[in-house]
């Protein structure tokens, strides 16, 4: 599918939806809109430096991460306008709803967790320094001033960047249960309470230091675990926003700009050409032709009139219509499919990583073996000091470092060899899922292909009549009639001088050529034989000249299916188009199992059948009719060209226009699911060495704290060798 666009806008700017920007009244309108191809700071620069240029902007702001600008602008200036301008410079764009859109959406989290992992970072290196002192064989005062200035630097840390674990587990607590946050927090409170206790005595050992550096690994571990996930983004919110924001509705005073969800079935509106549908209705007056292409994967123009009964999200191509409207807001066909998305991103929540599922007997584990160990040494001991230290020991040298790391740091390493290859991991389990992938489905158009037509001209045909063919499709805003212009070009045709020169909707293009009528357009138009669907016919003089169309293979295709093919794994085509097409690229790429005419609730049918009869499906998309399938699938990949709800919805994001990649993807998601096993038995091997050596009293709180330092080191180099 031919990808549409998604934009950037920073946070400050998203907080003013548009309906804010309706009631400031006549002399300011706020709009956002998407840059799908952004991806640099030059981008950032090159945007704002078009948006201010433009007569009555008045401000303009990037966000490169979500690859939006808000701009701020006089009434009188229209997002039709602002996306023309951006085109002009190479950037194309597409209005988004920012009432759909969240207000939210930022790092405050990644921030916070970062700021709390430096503090830590740094209080450890300075109490490491001061406990070296002490190891060194520092004595009495000084080896007592030198435990008080670590405890001064110790509980502050401890306070400040322990929030993350002491907020979780006392919610945990307050529902009577134990989650993983527990223990760590119990440890954390246990090792300083000990160490000030030892301190205030005069004690030889205090363990700030394992305090602190426990602190330090568990947010390492905290913060990969959300870099890792916090890429992906609502589908159903992005689908959203692609909807109209608003339409010109036909009153008795004339024409009215009114919000979308202002309209009701009965209203009249108008829809330009190049303007996408606002609601779902019956065409009442008007003859255009439609591009289905991002809700169906038709890649051919559709040609309307009255009668005709159309759906939210189509372009209107070369006539006005004037449509009835059915369904408008939530009640079309467009918010149908974001409801079915988000129902299938909810059924995806199911899938949690391996870390996750082994720790739910973790915590009730920890928690009875740290008590045990206190019960049975102050039974037999009866030393309270002795007993509270060892309890200490093993709450700290069982505590899941290396459990938590185990598959972040995995992802983290996997995702930036990926990376390199061209690939961008959104989410942290997807590829553990990845790795069990034996159903491939492609869709056709913007995906196996590349979603634009590319014209086949005749050898034989007349020089003069190519002449004439490219002055009209040059003239022409039909896709074919612009693909049919830039293939002559290419071949150094010259356009001629052409007169009364007339777009008829839904029809083609016609003028006047030394006196005589020429057009270009439909076979019934021109007075052509009707052919394959994908054809443009051109009558000059009585002559008639075929031009047929197809979509290019995407660089890389037939690779990816016969590696694919090669692994042993069942490959499936399911595609909006017509049989012709669909049925002519899967012999071309060997595809015997492929579906033709598939509309986007079949699609996500299919891949739900699929998934119901135990297969672990990979879909791979980039339309808006592939949304639904991307977020039903066991695990999704959309190349960077996708629309932005099909790349919202999927778990990787292809950047390249290769596909070959993702045969490289598969390779290394087995090699992370081996990296991910290996991590969790060192963790499991460590943890069974390591607590009894603990709970026998042979482990200080110290010891414990390397040791458990020593396990999560251990894990990082197994997880980096993916590199």
């Amino acid at each position: 599918m031919s990808a549409v666009p998604a934009a950037s806008a920073c946070p400050a700017c998203l907080a003013a939806p548009a309906a804010e920007a309706l009631a400031q009244g006549p002399t300011q309108a706020r709009l956002m809109l998407a840059l799908p191809t952004a991806h640099c700071a030059a981008c950032i620069s090159d945007v704002e430096a078009a948006m201010l240029a433009t007569p009555g902007v008045r401000t303009a702001r990037v966000n490169l991460t979500l690859k939006r600008v808000a701009v701020d602008a006089e009434a009188a200036v229209t997002a039709e306008s602002l996306i023309e301008r951006l085109a002009a410079v190479g950037f194309p764009a597409h209005e988004l709803d920012p009432d759909a859109l969240s207000l939210t959406e930022n790092d405050r989290q990644g921030r916070d967790l970062l700021m709390r992992l430096a503090v830590a970072g740094f209080a450890m290196m300075n109490i490491m320094l001061l406990s070296v002192a002490v190891w060194s064989g520092a004595e009495a005062a000084t080896r007592d001033l030198f435990h008080w200035i670590s405890a001064a630097i110790a509980f502050p840390t401890l306070a400040f960047s322990g929030q993350p674990f002491f907020r979780s587990a006392w919610a945990s607590i307050k529902v009577r249960r134990l989650g993983m946050d527990v223990p760590i927090s119990l440890a954390l409170i246990l090792a300083s309470s000990v160490s000030l206790a030892e301190t205030a005595l005069g004690g030889h050992h205090a363990y700030f230091d394992a305090a602190v550096s426990l602190c330090f690994f568990l947010l390492i571990g905290r913060y990969l675990e959300y870099r890792s996930r916090a890429v992906a983004r609502s589908a159903a919110e992005e689908l959203a926003a692609l909807e109209v924001p608003r339409a010109i509705r036909l009153e008795a005073e004339g024409e009215v700009v009114v919000a979308v969800a202002a309209l009701r079935p009965g209203d009249l509106v108008l829809v330009r050409p190049g303007a996408r549908l606002p609601a779902d209705g019956v065409v009442e007056e008007g003859a255009s032709e439609l591009d289905r292409s991002l809700l169906t994967g038709e890649t051919a123009p559709v040609a309307v009139g009255p009668g005709a009964v159309l759906s939210a999200g189509e372009v209107n191509l070369t006539g006005p219509l004037v449509l009835r409207v059915t369904a408008a807001g939530a009640d079309s066909s467009l918010a149908r499919m974001a409801a079915l998305v988000a129902a299938a991103e909810g059924a995806k929540g199911r899938y949690r990583s391996l870390a996750d599922r082994m720790a739910r007997g973790y915590s009730p584990m920890v928690h009875l073996l740290a008590a045990g160990s206190f019960g049975a040494w102050l039974y037999l001991s009866g030393d309270l000091r002795l007993s509270v230290n060892i309890a200490a020991a093993v709450l700290i040298i069982t505590c899941p470092c290396a459990l938590a790391l185990a598959v972040p740091a995995v992802v983290t390493s996997a995702s930036g060899r990926l990376f390199r290859k061209g690939l961008l991991i959104k989410d942290g389990t997807a590829l553990e899922r990845l790795a069990e992938v034996d159903v491939v489905v492609f869709d056709k158009t913007g995906t196996l292909t590349l979603g634009a037509p590319v014209a086949h001209v005749p050898v034989l045909a007349d020089a003069t009549d190519l002449a004439i063919a490219r002055a009209l499709g040059e003239a022409s805003a039909h896709p074919h009639a612009r693909a049919l212009a830039g293939a002559l070009a290419a071949r150094g045709i010259a356009p001629v001088r052409l007169d009364a020169m007339e777009e008829v909707p839904g029809k083609g293009i016609q003028a006047r050529w030394h006196g005589q009528p020429v057009r270009l357009g439909r076979a019934d138009w021109v007075g052509a034989k009707a052919g394959e669907m994908s054809s443009s016919h051109l009558s000059v003089a009585g002559r008639i000249t075929d031009f047929s169309f197809a979509d290019a293979l995407r660089p890389g295709a037939a690779e990816l299916v016969q590696a694919l093919q090669g692994q042993g794994k069942r490959v499936v085509l399911l595609s909006g188009d017509q049989p012709g097409p669909v049925g002519r690229l899967a012999g071309e790429l060997g595809i015997r199992d492929f579906h033709a005419g598939v509309s986007p609730a079949e699609k996500a049918a299919h891949v739900a059948g699929l998934v119901r009869n135990g297969a672990k499906v990979l879909m791979v998309g980039d339309g808006l009719n592939d949304t639904a399938a991307l977020a039903s699938a066991h695990v999704s990949i959309s190349p960077a060209s996708a629309l932005d709800a099909a790349r919202a919805a999927s778990d990787i994001v292809l950047l390249g226009a290769s596909l070959e990649p993702v045969a490289d993807a598969l390779r290394i998601a087995r090699q992370a699911r081996r990296r991910i096993k290996e991590n969790f038995a060192l963790s499991l091997g460590y943890n069974l060495l390591a607590v009894p050596v603990a709970m026998i009293g042979l482990a200080t709180p110290l010891i414990a704290a390397l040791a458990m330092s020593s396990s999560s080191i251990i894990v990082s180099v197994n997880s980096l060798r993916l590199k």
